[in-house]
């Protein structure tokens, strides 16, 4: 029998057995989603594919997952320390449009680029805008516990009222306090983060609300304790989101559900770590970033990108190049034109049990995919029979995400002048012209064709 599975928790940093809070086998499971004021680039989809396969593993092991996504609409600052201007409101003047409108377009991007990378929908999608009554609600309870004061600028939580504040990112406090060598304002500690921020006096925003400490609109991290609470309850099993929500963001979500709840909210804490460019982590405010539409544009197919993010464990960053793409995607291809040969293997067969086995020792040893790859290599490459073989990679693919079952290859429809090239070149050859048959090559690869030569024939191809 493969082993349970085990999963990483940052909150205790320990490798734990997995298993659910509740029985009948459903699994909660809540993800920090993007934050629409951009298009998201591919080290946030890093993080997106990590939970995708999360999901898929729960599944593989036979739970039933409910997954929650936020949509960070409103809320979210240009500074963690609750200061600059909301994210929304400078996309809007970044391009000219309502920071609803950009809420709507950003959001279908990123839901067409979830598609484009073969990542499942979530079970519930909540965007922060449509919740604001719940985080309202949130602030109350928090506030008649005690755990908030009021600023000028907004409703703010004490952290100094929880002695474990921190334990997610094991932060030290003291040190901040001693080291802290910013003016705070009217905050009373370096770590107190925004509840509820009040719209500046004469200035009307494009998204504020009514609450009882005055208009103006939510933090950023109440929206998740809010959600998560009333999609999942007090506590679940699994919260996540990337390496850089540790530090402030799910250390305030913890922070606010255990002064409400009682809760550090999940049970286990997930984290994505990094996409690296040149050494460096990939973000917006660099500057240029990679999408996925720039991958489809430079002839990847996007789940090349999916293949290359399954060959390096989540835990670890991850540095991004072109030639890893490119050695990705003729993975890919391979894999993919080795299941697709097996198509006509015969009556259809049950996947390979000691493979099968293998296979989920590895994915249940806290998602460890490159040595599931390395699995599913060995059963395309072994002497299995043909109609298993395809079984036992189809099945291992309800992990992966690759789509092996539905690929076809490309069928190129090829000029009458191009095939007239090719048949002039292949006499050429045929008389030992090899001048010529350079010289009509060169014309070919000019046309935009690649022509393979094989014994007594050739094939023809698109480059690219």
């Amino acid at each position: 029998m493969p082993p349970p599975l085990h999963l990483y928790d940052n909150f205790t940093r320990t490798l734990r057995r997995f298993e659910p809070l509740h029985p009948g086998g459903e699994v909660g499971l809540y993800t920090c989603g993007p934050t629409v004021y951009d298009y998201q680039h591919i080290g946030n989809f890093r993080t997106f594919l990590f939970e995708d396969v999360l999901k898929r593993v729960l599944e593989w092991n036979g739970y039933r997952v409910r997954h929650v996504m936020n949509i960070t609409d409103v809320g979210h600052l240009t500074s963690d320390a609750d200061t600059g201007e909301d994210k929304m409101e400078k996309g809007s003047r970044r391009t000219g449009r309502t920071a609803w409108e950009i809420a709507r377009m950003y959001t279908d991007e990123f839901l067409a680029d979830m598609k484009r990378l073969n990542l499942a929908d979530a079970t519930v999608l909540c965007r922060a805008t449509d919740h604001i009554a719940e985080q309202i609600a949130f602030i109350a309870d928090i506030e008649r516990k005690g755990y908030t004061y009021r600023t000028s600028d907004g409703i703010y939580f004490d952290t100094s009222r929880q002695p474990d504040y921190g334990q997610l990112a094991r932060l030290d406090i003291k040190g901040l306090e001693a080291g802290r060598r910013v003016d705070l304002g009217e905050k009373r500690n370096p770590t107190d983060f925004a509840l509820w921020k009040l719209s500046p006096a004469g200035e009307q925003r494009q998204m504020e609300w009514d609450s009882p400490w005055g208009r103006g609109f939510p933090g950023w991290h109440i929206e998740c304790s809010a959600m998560a609470q009333k999609y999942l309850g007090d506590y679940f099993d699994i919260h996540c989101g990337g390496e850089d929500h540790i530090p402030v963001h799910h250390t305030n979500e913890i922070a606010q559900t255990e002064a409400r709840c009682g809760t550090r909210l999940a049970n286990f804490w997930l984290h994505g770590y990094f996409l690296l460019s040149n050494d460096a982590k990939m973000a917006k405010s660099a500057g240029e970033f990679l999408r996925v539409q720039l991958l489809i544009d430079r002839g990847y197919d996007p789940l090349a990108y999916r293949y290359l993010c399954l060959t390096a464990h989540y835990r670890g960053q991850m540095n991004f190049t072109w030639d890893a793409l490119d050695a990705a995607a003729t993975a890919l291809d391979r894999m993919r034109a080795g299941v697709h040969a097996l198509r006509d293997a015969g009556p259809a067969a049950a996947p390979d049990s000691a493979l099968v086995e293998r296979f989920t020792g590895e994915i249940n040893d806290d998602l460890n995919l490159p040595r599931a790859l390395a699995v599913a290599w060995e059963a395309l490459r072994g002497d299995l029979p043909p109609a298993v073989k395809r079984a036992t990679l189809l099945e291992f693919d309800r992990v992966f995400g690759l789509g092996l079952a539905t690929w076809e290859p490309r069928v190129d429809v090829v000029p009458a002048a191009v095939e007239a090239l090719a048949e002039a070149r292949a006499a050429a050859r045929a008389a030992k012209n090899w001048a010529e048959a350079d010289r009509l090559r060169g014309e070919l690869l000019a046309a935009g064709w690649e022509m393979e030569d094989r014994a007594g024939s050739y094939t023809l191809k698109r480059k690219g």
